[in-house]
């Protein structure tokens, strides 16, 4: 027997119950991933100052630079839900609030994987060369189209429930 409901009625919540919910878990997901995002672009931001840096070639200072938008714009996207909290606080708009919070999630996974990947293929071209960069970057975007993309798209339809509209 599942201990799951199988469906959101089974939570005997009302609508507002439920943006409730979901906003508390979206916020968990996003404590989740904050730090880490956060960290890797805090110690980008270093990565000029180091006397090694002019030694890069120009590809990979631009590899560099392409990957520090991403982490910037993975923090912002990933911490732009609070401000759109803040500044939609008590006007009875968290169905918006949810909505476009969870969008902004999306993009700002999308660009941390990116930065990632980035990151990933500028020290392999350092430390092991070009064809080795190449391949670890193939690599880590597989590796993330599986795990963030393909694996919950899976799940998801196996349940078959879509989002709600509610």
């Amino acid at each position: 027997m599942n201990p799951v409901p199988d469906d959101d009625a089974d939570r005997n919540e009302t609508s507002t119950e439920r943006l409730d919910r979901n906003w508390a878990s979206l916020l968990q997901e996003l404590r989740v991933v904050q730090t880490g995002v956060q960290i890797l672009t805090g110690l980008m931001l270093t990565i000029p100052f180091q006397q090694r840096f002019t030694e890069l070639s120009t590809a990979q200072q631009d590899l560099y630079l392409v990957s520090l938008v991403f982490a910037v714009l993975a923090v912002v996207t990933l911490i732009s839900p609070v401000a759109l909290h803040r500044l939609l606080f008590r006007r009875h708009a968290v169905a918006e609030l949810v909505d476009r919070s969870h969008w902004l999630t999306l993009i700002g996974l999308v660009c941390l994987g990116l930065a990632m990947t980035g990151v990933l293929v500028l020290i392999f071209d350092v430390v092991a060369g070009t064809g080795a960069a190449v391949a670890a970057g193939i690599v880590a975007l597989i590796v993330f189209a599986i795990m963030w993309i393909i694996l919950p798209l899976r799940e998801r339809q196996k349940s078959g429930k879509g989002p709600r509209t509610e």
